[in-house]
């Protein structure tokens, strides 16, 4: 976890003003100790100092929804995993009672059931609870709204708003609404992302709730966004089978945990995907409201947004295939190489690898237009070996011919281009499946460009092949990469120069042009296609053929 995504602990309730400058602009939860005691809702509603006969007293005859579900402990927010269904609250209180009487230990407990059973609720509760007394734990006070700016009419407890204040640091702000969260049993949300800013109070009991920064969203396969649930992740908490969603296997990695009690809040920035477990019988309210980021944002803008992130998610995946590398991981780099342009064996020869990989810019030098086998240094002729039998191999394997001579110094043309047409190209994405990318990924961009123009004067139709044949997606990439580094080490004329070099050795320059672009476009789009499928949900086949 990134140091400044940890998630902060505050001793002291903070100003507006520091609430805003110092967390919510940091888009980072943090806990605040001691929040939320001084609300007269903590001893008020307390079970084991008389809370429920309080609640029963304030709320008893209002009807509320629950939320209904067989999986319990685990409660999903997936429309398919539960019911809402009507229930007087008295009938929910009855159902906590009963959860107290049955407990092994607690005076208050008992004091409660006593109570009970001297007639404070009338049979028309007892009669409510009989659909759930078999499993009562199935039965949760989820988001029931106390206040809500968006459907009034769906307010049920707003006689309770009496008991809470409002915490200092969000009297300015834009609340959507305020809810109690109650349950009977021990419970668990199924994991998921609020689209506004969350408060959570813990009333009484305790909660733990685990947490993960918008960012690791691919670890936790969030349901598509076109559906009723996109905000929960489809990972299922029970009977999790990782060959289904193998990227969850490290999603702890990625996660915090915090344990709340009571008095105690937290600030659940919108966008962070948390999981909450409840102890029996836990109380809490929480307050959403609007971000600054989405109060802002004008709807004219949505689409702009909306094409910058996808464009910026999937500059991200690209470049976690294709990795920048390190001082140190570069010295691994040339390490491999040697190893790889030699057929596995390690080169002892370092002195001839250093200055391979070495060399000095190219700036101030002339630019050869062409350069001869015996110009090239040791780790330029292993490449172009290598890239050279790689291009005749897998033609000959795909024409099933005799073994073309890689070591002349000049191609047949009609050896080599003719059979390079029927050569099938492989849709490679990933580096490690594709050589040809290999070897030019692990070579410094002078050395390729030394290795291009020898390829341009000696293998011409070799080369041919190689671009219009041969280059996957990911080669599409590296090759490209490779021209813009080559690009910073050039001058402006040496730039033009090589470049026209390179694409007048093919027949047709715009073929080999179309080829590098196609493929880089190609590699580009897989990478959007796993942005959509990890971060969003959905599973792209890629665009629909024209008419």
């Amino acid at each position: 976890m990134e140091e400044s995504l940890r998630i902060g602990r505050l001793e002291q309730v903070p100003s507006a003003k520091d609430f805003a400058s110092r967390i919510e602009s940091g888009n980072v939860p943090a806990v605040i100790n001691g929040c939320v005691k001084d609300w007269e809702a903590v001893s008020n509603w307390n079970p084991s100092n008389g809370g429920l006969d309080y609640l029963q007293e304030r709320v008893g005859l209002c009807v509320v929804e629950a939320m209904l579900s067989s999986f319990a402990p685990v409660f999903y927010g997936d429309l398919r995993s539960h019911e809402r269904v009507p229930l007087p609250f008295s009938a929910f209180i009855r159902l906590c009672k009963q959860r107290m009487h049955h407990a092994e230990d607690g005076c208050g407990a008992y004091f409660e059931s006593e109570r009970s059973a001297s007639g404070l609720l009338g049979p028309e509760s007892e009669h409510d609870c009989k659909p759930y007394e078999d499993a009562p734990q199935q039965i949760y006070l989820a988001q029931v709204p106390i206040i809500s700016t968006e459907n009034e009419e769906r307010v049920q407890l707003e006689t309770l708003r009496e008991d809470l204040q409002m915490p200092a640091f969000l009297e300015d702000k834009l609340l959507i609404s305020i809810n109690l969260w109650m349950n009977n049993a021990q419970a668990r949300s199924s994991t998921h992302y609020d689209p506004h800013h969350n408060l959570l109070c813990i009333v009484s009991g305790c909660k733990q709730v685990v947490l993960w920064p918008p960012s690791a969203a691919p670890v936790l396969y969030p349901m598509p966004i076109y559906g009723e649930a996109s905000n929960h992740s489809s990972v299922p908490l029970e009977n999790l089978d990782f060959s289904n969603y193998p990227r969850a296997e490290c999603s702890m990695e990625y996660s915090q945990k915090v344990i709340l009690h009571s008095g105690d809040a937290l600030f659940i920035p919108e966008g962070w995907f948390h999981q909450v477990d409840s102890d029996d019988l836990t109380i809490a309210v929480n307050f959403w409201w609007q971000s600054n980021i989405i109060s802002g944002m004008s709807e004219h803008m949505d689409a702009y947004y909306l094409r910058i992130l996808l464009k910026r998610m999937t500059i991200r995946e690209m470049n976690q295939v294709l990795p920048k590398s390190s001082p140190v991981e570069m010295a691994n780099t040339k390490k491999h190489a040697c190893k790889l342009l030699n057929n596995g064996q390690v080169d002892h020869n370092d002195n001839d690898l250093d200055q391979a990989s070495e060399r000095k810019d190219l700036k101030g030098k002339e630019l050869k237009q062409a350069i001869m086998l015996h110009e090239l240094e040791p780790v330029a002729v292993r490449a172009l070996h290598e890239l050279v039998s790689l291009v005749h191999g897998h033609v000959n394997a795909t024409e099933q011919t005799q073994p073309v001579q890689s070591t002349s110094t000049t191609d047949s043309a009609a050896s080599v281009k003719d059979k390079a047409n029927k050569v099938v190209r492989v849709n490679a994405f990933r580096l490690e499946d594709d050589p040809v990318a290999n070897i030019m990924w692990t070579l410094q961009p002078c050395t390729l460009q030394d290795v291009l123009l020898a390829m341009v004067k000696s293998f011409p139709r070799t080369l041919e092949a190689l671009i219009l044949h041969m280059l996957t997606p990911v080669g599409a990439e590296v090759l490209t990469r490779k021209f813009e580094e080559i690009d910073q080490l050039n001058t402006k004329e040496d730039r033009n120069r090589f470049y026209q070099v390179f694409y007048e050795s093919f027949d047709d320059q715009f073929a080999a042009m179309d080829a590098i672009l196609n493929g880089k476009e190609l590699f580009a789009l897989q990478a959007y296609k796993n942005v959509l499928d990890k971060n969003i949900g959905v599973n792209w086949g890629g665009p629909k053929p024209s008419v």
